[in-house]
């Protein structure tokens, strides 16, 4: 279904392309104008210093030059192997890099983002480092995992040639790298949330090191920005075009976006999921990015459905048509080459900044997130002063289940170890609740989750429900300097969470899991629950 389709078959949509033409969006969205969300000063004020993200759709004179020129003094110290450390904005978009374009890599590129100690500990092992750079990637340089990261590693590698600091100017990242004699400090603008800063230095550095060619990239970005200006009007405009479909069905009921990729797009999902949770998920409303969700036959899903499908031109996403047969409102967009994402990600930025305005809210803050930050520092205190981490609740998911309502989603939030087996288990998972249900499922890794949808399960809607399992590590890692490890840390990350997602009265049950074997028999039960007599009649 193209735009136009959507526009003709959709009153939603259409009637959401006339809102933000009359509001003349595209041309105030190009134009900087920050009352295009608010007439509260203070709320203007905050917008400008978060719109910096169109200014670097194209690049910035001398990036290229300086990144080919750091990337060149890497191979001549034998550098073969990056990590990345950092949350939320600043691990998604290189990871979506690392993935798609993963034939291109001169060098390894490996993501931490998770406080688990089996994680840290292979990224970051206590010896093989003589050859790793790692990069220590954070807007502010206070973010608690990434500072932990940045203690481990400044302990463990030979030297500081061998750290690396993305961050903005004056932040205590850039003081401390600086004064201990970091290899770099890349200085980002400081007027770009972390949510769009795929095409800043926080995603474009790490992508030039893996042999990316950036120039490209940003064309396809200075291409799309262009489309999405005021020169291009109506179903033409691509930010228009894909605000007006996702906020205009999001506004009647059909707030469950999903979003189905071709195979070698799939890492992309992950990068919209943060972009568009964290930016819409506020004021008790929001759009919920669905990604990971294999496709099913129309009848599987509710009224509370809206698809995209990203595609390879050679390779389409099959059972997509089905959907559009039926009636079910689907946008198709669809790429010829993988250098295109750079446009794809102005396109999602500018639509989700005007889908906010659509929603009535402002698409740039986070008021939530501090939430789970705040909840997390108050059980490590408790520790602190001689409390101990209570044991993993048991809590019973067949009282969850009996919860669910049409039009809610379930939302299963691991802080566990990522695992290959355990992520394919709870895709399983997934599609028997989905099936069974008629209701949208997401998952998550915990903590990085805390940096993108975990604003949506607190300030968005009430819909959600919220399956929280969790291990006790056995094996810890010291945070060097602290009086807790990470095993302690992303319990407490846990604890925290729960806290508050409680405080606000979400539905949530936590359950540990030790394994893939415990994934198999949480599988089990809900199958069980399943067969019960009238399992979920009175809810579904």
């Amino acid at each position: 279904m193209t735009p136009a389709d959507a526009y003709a078959r959709f009153d939603a949509v259409r009637d959401a392309f006339i809102e933000l033409e009359d509001a003349d969006a595209a041309r105030r969205l190009w134009d900087r104008d920050a009352g295009l969300w608010s007439a509260d000063p203070d709320v203007r004020d905050a917008v400008s210093d978060r719109l910096g993200w169109l200014d670097v759709a194209g690049g910035r004179p001398g990036w290229t030059e300086r990144l080919q020129a750091f990337s060149e003094g890497l191979d001549a110290d034998g550098i073969d192997r990056i990590v990345l450390a950092g949350m939320g904005g600043s691990s998604l978009a290189p990871e979506v890099f690392a993935t798609v374009f993963a034939d291109r890599h001169p060098r390894e590129l490996v993501v931490l983002d998770s406080t688990h100690p089996d994680a840290v500990r292979t990224a970051l092992p206590e010896d093989e480092l003589d050859s790793t750079v790692v990069i220590v990637s954070s807007k502010s340089g206070t973010t608690a995992e990434t500072r932990a990261f940045a203690l481990r590693a400044e302990r463990l590698v030979p030297n500081a040639r061998h750290l690396v600091a993305i961050t903005d100017a004056g932040s205590n990242l850039d003081e401390e790298a600086t004064a201990r004699n970091w290899r770099e400090v890349f200085t980002n603008p400081a007027d770009i949330g972390g949510r769009y800063s795929a095409l800043s230095l926080f995603g474009m550095a790490p992508a030039a090191l893996i042999g990316i060619d950036v120039d490209a990239i940003w064309r396809a970005g200075a291409s799309m920005l262009t489309s999405c200006g005021p020169t291009h009007r109506g179903v033409d405009n691509p930010a228009l075009a894909l605000a007006a479909f996702m906020g205009g069905l999001a506004r009647t009921g059909r707030d469950k976006l999903t979003l189905f990729t071709s195979p070698a797009f799939a890492a992309f999902g992950n990068w919209v999921e943060q972009l568009i949770a964290e930016s819409t998920g506020k004021q008790g409303t929001g759009i919920v990015p669905v990604v990971g969700e294999p496709i099913a036959t129309p009848g599987v899903y509710g009224d509370d459905r809206a698809f995209v499908v990203l595609e390879h031109a050679r390779d389409t996403v099959s059972g997509a048509d089905d959907l559009a047969d039926a009636g079910l409102p689907v946008l198709r967009i669809t790429l010829d080459g993988r250098d295109e994402l750079g446009g794809e990600f102005v396109r999602w930025e500018a639509a989700t900044a005007l889908a906010g305005l659509l929603l009535g809210i402002d698409p740039f803050d986070q008021p939530n997130v501090a939430e789970s930050k705040q909840n997390t520092n108050a059980v490590l205190d408790e520790i602190t002063s001689g409390a101990e981490l209570p044991d993993p609740e048991d809590g019973e998911v067949d009282a969850l289940l009996d919860s669910v309502r049409r039009g809610d989603y379930l939302s299963i939030q691991m802080y566990l170890a990522p695992d290959d087996k355990i992520a394919d288990g709870i895709t399983e998972l997934r599609m028997i609740l989905r099936d069974n249900l008629g209701v949208a499922t997401t998952a998550g890794w915990g903590p990085r989750f805390l940096h993108s949808t975990g604003q949506l399960h607190k300030g968005g809607p009430g819909s959600v429900v919220v399956l929280q399992l969790v291990d006790v590590p056995t094996d810890d890692v010291t945070i060097p300097g602290r009086d807790h490890g990470f095993a302690t840390l992303v319990r407490a990350q846990a604890l925290g969470d729960l806290r508050s997602l409680r405080s606000h009265d979400r539905r949530v049950v936590q359950r540990r899991i030790d394994g893939p074997e415990d994934i198999v028999r949480l599988i089990g039960d809900v199958r069980a629950w399943l067969h019960k007599p009238m399992a979920g009649q009175d809810s579904i």
